[in-house]
């Protein structure tokens, strides 16, 4: 569990009462009760108010904040509020202020403002870091520390520019390495003085989105920026552990947000976090799989869900309510899916500046009597009585889909072959196929051990870095089944092309070699011909996008292109290897198609589905000692029938016992205990 003191499913978030005058924090405490919080984070955006000048610290107001929790049996997610600078350290000392893309230093404002190399920021946030840590590492309110909030940004400042070649000069060690790394004769760019590089900017390399002359620096840089706000956490995370070695840390990220390498990021935080906000038009399976992806960050440990809105978002275009019963159902899919706390943003609305529109358990009208606050109270309540049972339990998945920062970056950044390709969605196909059929996947990085698993997914491995292409290998040898995609073993770790016919180090393993990549424009597709009926995957499917024009050397050909002057080549191959096989997908397909694959792959290994159920209805199982808790959701406004089985199970949210065909309400959840076998 996150910390014994509180051991349940933790249910609360972000709580301001600096912002409110004394009267209100006792009606606070009567709303807490009802609604069933048990934890708030406190003290996420008071660095000013904590800090009022350089030489002045003032926690009277958070001493009082923390005894009150303590008196009312709430417990505290600690921020130590460095996630925005005070004004003073902006007018004190400019070298904060980050530099953006095009070259303009900004001026004290917003958030996530501070440089991630200024000598002074990283100074003083280390300092009120310890100073917190010092005071309040005795209190018995205290249960986690929250460490700034959401990092993110990066800056192009000359503090950075210093950093940046610094850095630099440790990862190549010289700049004839350097000079290789990037092609650096491409455009007479061969550096001779580590101060001539700079950093990649619109007023260098780069322009408009993703848009560089140099993939290799850009590249760099991102994971120097990635690198950089990570010793920032660092320094934090170290100044807090000094005073508090048993207490759990983290910070809070954000799903697939693309400028943080997260698996470099999960190897520093004692528990993964993070903020799940999707739209009312997000994809399930999308949010299913970014829950997936934030608890593959520590090899399957249990997460939190550190903010949600119980209601509406004050940041996207358009605001919808949560419809009745969807932020509950929600909350289950992240429980479901491994996370061990259900928290929001925020537990009362704030009355001003621009989240004052987002939504909260307790609303502007101040009082009990809102459907949200009923909806929360009626989750508070459930949570209170499931923790015995779910707490600490662990998925189990026997497919796996490969996830890669430094890969999406070097797609993103790629000069061709079209601007269509989006890595998250091209990872998302895979994922939705497998989702629709009710397999359990994982979401892991690269340097996971691939033989727990019996398939493997790795869409669009673009970059392959070292030792990869062997352990795929070794994986495959052993009986594995690996699965990956066009344009995938085109390039090394600094973005140079592997010559000698894509895809590159994955060519033996995959048994093909591709000629030619064909970019077809959005109105264009062509067709996966099967070659034979594969237990029900025949005939043909549309494809797109990106084709492969490839050959085989000794891979078996299922499926064939169906037009155009590539007619009759492969698409979809299929190459022993040992004791195992490897497929290669030759072009983006359609769901029809996804769907048949993925199943095909899953009944070759035996892999079932949790169970059959109707579109919109997701399954999720965890795991304890001998229990399985099989999460059964019905994303539909209307109800659906599901077929468990002939054995008596115990549902957990209505403790009655049910078997054969069930009705599940519209956004409706059922949690059946299973014995495990």
């Amino acid at each position: 569990m996150i910390n014994s003191k509180l051991p349940k499913i933790w249910y609360g978030g972000d709580y301001n009462p600096e912002q409110w005058e004394p009267e209100i924090w006792s009606e606070d405490e009567r709303m807490f009760r009802l609604a069933g919080i048990d934890v708030a984070t406190l003290n996420v955006f008071s660095w000013a108010l904590n800090q009022p000048s350089e030489e002045e610290y003032d926690f009277a107001w958070l001493d009082e904040q923390m005894d009150r929790m303590s008196r009312t049996g709430v417990y505290v997610c600690l921020a130590t509020s460095t996630g925005a600078h005070p004004a003073w350290m902006a007018k004190r000392h400019p070298d904060v202020l980050r530099v953006d893309k095009n070259g303009s230093k900004r001026a004290f404002g917003g958030r996530h403002n501070s440089c991630p190399n200024s000598p002074t920021y990283r100074k003083y946030s280390a300092l009120i870091a310890e100073k917190l840590a010092e005071r309040y590492k005795n209190h018995p309110a205290l249960v986690i520390w929250h460490v700034s909030n959401e990092y993110g940004g990066y800056c192009y400042c000359e503090n950075c520019t210093s950093a940046f070649r610094s850095w630099l000069q440790e990862r190549y060690g010289s700049l004839d390495a350097l000079n290789k790394a990037w092609n650096t004769r491409f455009w007479g760019h061969t550096f001779y003085d580590w101060d001539e590089i700079v950093p990649p900017n619109e007023r260098s390399e780069e322009w408009g989105h993703n848009r560089t002359n140099f993939q290799g620096i850009s590249l760099d840089y991102r994971r120097f920026m990635s690198h950089s706000l990570l010793e920032c956490y660092k320094l934090e995370y170290d100044a807090i552990k000094k005073h508090t070695p048993d207490v759990p840390v983290t910070t809070n990220l954000m799903g697939l947000y693309p400028e943080l390498d997260y698996f470099e990021w999960a190897k520093e935080m004692d528990v993964v976090s993070w903020d799940n906000y999707p739209s009312l038009d997000t994809p399930i399976s999308l949010t299913a799989m970014t829950h997936d992806l934030m608890r593959g960050l520590k090899q399957g440990q249990p997460f939190m869900l550190m903010e949600q809105t119980p209601s509406q978002q004050n940041w996207q275009a358009y605001n919808s309510l949560k419809r009745p019963g969807v932020m509950r159902l929600w909350s289950y899919q992240a429980v479901a899916r491994g996370a061990d706390t259900v928290m929001f943003f925020q537990l009362r609305r704030s009355i001003g500046a621009c989240e004052k529109y987002h939504g909260a358990v307790i609303e502007h009208v101040g009082h009990e009597h809102t459907r949200v606050f009923r909806e929360c109270a009626q989750l508070g309540e459930e949570l209170q009585g499931l923790s015995d049972k779910l707490l600490d339990s662990r998925s189990q998945s026997k497919v796996a889909i490969l996830y890669d920062w430094e890969n999406r970056w070097a797609l993103e950044l790629s000069s061709g072959p079209t601007v269509a390709l989006d890595y998250v969605k091209e990872v998302h196909k895979y994922y939705h196929a497998l989702f629709d059929l009710n397999i359990q996947t994982d979401m892991i990085g690269i340097s996971e051990d691939l033989s727990k698993y019996d398939i493997v997914i790795a869409p669009v491995m673009y970059m392959v870095k070292p030792g990869f292409a062997s352990k795929v290998e070794d994986f495959v040898a052993g009986g594995g089944t690996f699965v990956t995609t066009f344009f995938s073993g085109i390039v090394n770790e600094t973005d140079l092309v592997t010559t000698g016919g894509y895809p590159g180090e994955l060519r033996k393993v995959l048994g093909i070699w591709a000629e030619e990549i064909d970019a077809l424009y959005p109105d264009h597709h062509n067709q996966i011909v099967m070659i034979e009926d594969w237990n029900g995957l025949s005939g043909s499917y549309t494809c797109g996008m990106l084709c492969d024009l490839i050959h085989t050397e000794g891979a078996e050909v299922l499926a064939e292109y169906g037009e155009d002057f590539y007619k009759g080549m492969p698409v979809l191959t299929r190459n022993a290897w040992g004791k195992g096989s490897a497929y290669y997908v030759a072009s983006s397909p359609d769901a029809a198609f996804m769907k048949g694959l993925m199943e095909n792959l899953c009944r070759e290994k035996g892999i079932a589905p949790l169970l059959h159920t109707p579109e919109g209805v997701e399954t999720a199982l965890r795991v304890k000692d001998s229990a399985g808790y099989l999460f059964v959701l019905n994303h539909n406004p209307e109800e659906a029938e599901v077929e468990v089985g002939q054995e008596a199970l115990h549902e957990l949210l209505t403790d009655i016992q049910v078997q054969g065909k069930v009705v599940v309400p519209g956004r409706g959840v059922m949690i059946l205990e299973q014995k495990q076998k």
